[in-house]
């Protein structure tokens, strides 16, 4: 959940490729679904895309410029799975702090 004070990175850039982000308690919002239901068909068409690399590069007959596609289609969608990967880890709770040495015995 995010805090009140921590923005969500949405899965989709801004004018000049820059980050977007959303300030929303309320993970049930309008724009909050929209950035799941977006974050899902990126990873979704990344694992596609995947098995579409797989079959590409098992072709000894791929040509260049297939391969030069291929290496662009992969370089968004591991941008995008960064991206989801990015935002769903800020919103990961924080543990608590680790305590250092054996705890304190009252006297």
């Amino acid at each position: 959940m995010t805090a009140s004070s921590e923005l969500r990175l949405l899965p989709w850039s801004g004018p000049d490729d820059k980050p977007c982000y959303l300030s929303a308690d309320d993970t049930a919002g309008y724009l909050s679904c929209l950035a799941d239901n977006a974050e899902e068909i990126q990873l979704d068409l990344g694992i596609e895309l995947l098995t579409h690399a797989r079959e590409v590069l098992a072709d000894a007959t791929s040509d260049p410029e297939e391969l030069r596609l291929l290496a662009t289609d992969l370089t968004g969608a591991l941008r995008d799975a960064v991206r989801v990967a990015t935002s769903r880890g800020h919103r990961l709770p924080r543990p608590a702090p680790a305590h250092e040495g054996p705890p304190a015995h009252p006297n």
